[in-house]
């Protein structure tokens, strides 16, 4: 679900019907994961570096069901993080409990883009935004490498879960 929130609607709501769990229903991957009491800062709320992690949860789910971390093992081609970005939409805190939600969006020769949403369970609320680059790359000889095609057709099977095609596959 794409977010378009109503004029004078509060911009941290998620929009549309249903409650959280609707709002990452078209994301393959989702981990549930509690906010801890060490997530916060001295001004109260969850550290910025925090949301870093909980999309890191999801990503790091993603590269295992994608056949990344197996790609990995058996020969030596893995995952890189290129680059990461957050949109922050609403303050989290403890005790809250969030669902961190990614999918991916572009896939390229030697890379491919994951898009993330992090949404409150207790405030009902979409928290934050963000996406990732994450490049293939050859650990053995310490460059990028053209992305497997058993990690291309696990990110295809992953995406076809929720009825997407990811553009490049």
């Amino acid at each position: 679900m794409e977010e378009h929130n109503a004029p004078g609607a509060d911009p941290g709501r998620a929009a549309g019907p249903g409650g959280p769990e609707t709002w990452v229903e078209a994301y393959p991957v989702t981990v549930h994961l509690p906010v801890q009491w060490s997530d916060m800062d001295v001004y109260g709320h969850v550290n910025n570096t925090a949301y870093f992690r909980y999309f890191e949860s999801a990503r790091v789910e993603y590269l295992v069901r994608c056949g990344f971390a197996a790609s990995y093992e058996r020969s030596g081609i893995g995952a890189i993080l290129h680059s990461a970005d957050c949109r922050f939409r609403r303050a989290l805190v403890y005790p809250d409990r969030v669902i961190s939600a990614t999918r991916a969006t572009e896939v390229g020769e030697d890379r491919f883009t994951l898009e993330y949403r992090l949404v409150s369970l207790d405030q009902e609320a979409l928290a934050a935004r963000g996406s990732s680059v994450v490049v293939s790359f050859d650990y053995g000889v310490s460059s990028k490498a053209p992305i497997p095609e058993s990690v291309r057709r696990g990110i295809e099977m992953l995406e076809a879960e929720v009825g997407r095609h990811p553009e490049g596959l």
